[in-house]
């Protein structure tokens, strides 16, 4: 079977694109996920390697879909094998059932790797100069102070409970709580 795995992102990303080359690849099945390629903890990724079987083939569009760091590529490429699956990259014309194209998919793996890397150490840079020069502060605190008190009063006067002074603060429970101590409420 031919199967077609389609990685983007975030969720505002397109990923239609890939689902084109799926389908112009003849892909029977495709697995789609919208979430960064940092690790394997992708719900698509995980159900496609249990779905596959013996003779399947995995098509993605390059290997950066499938993983973003080196180690993880080749854990994939491993489990892939041990199955007797191939995986084909299209944009690098990398079939993994052959001794150069393992070769080849180490060399792409670290070149993945790398720019990720680069990505990351580009954006703390950025960081830095914009916290140097004023004009970054971290994350804008959600809430404000006197919803959160006016939630935690009614709260502690029992008149709602935790969870609907939450909603009411519009803050997730370990931000509420946290805020809460940090303003003796």
């Amino acid at each position: 079977m031919k199967i077609f795995y389609a990685r983007v992102s975030t969720e505002d990303q397109n990923e239609a694109r890939q689902i084109e080359k799926a389908h112009e690849l003849g892909a029977e099945r495709i697995f789609l996920d919208k979430m960064s390629g940092k690790n394997t903890d992708r719900p698509a990724l995980q159900e496609m390697l249990a779905f596959v079987r013996e003779g399947d083939v995995i098509i993605a569009e390059s290997f950066s879909r499938i993983a973003r760091n080196t180690r993880d590529l080749l854990d994939i490429v491993e489990t892939l094998r041990n199955k007797g699956v191939d995986l084909i990259s299209d944009k690098e014309k990398l079939d993994t059932n052959t001794p150069q194209g393992r070769f080849m998919l180490q060399v792409f793996g670290a070149m993945a790797e790398l720019e990720r890397e680069t990505i990351l150490q580009r954006q703390r840079e950025g960081i830095a100069i914009a916290k140097a020069e004023g004009k970054y502060h971290g994350r804008k605190r959600i809430g404000t102070d006197e919803t959160l008190t006016e939630a935690c009063k009614a709260w502690r006067a029992g008149e709602i409970t935790a969870r609907e002074a939450m909603t009411r603060a519009g803050l997730k429970p370990n931000t509420f709580y946290r805020r809460v101590k940090e303003k003796g409420l």
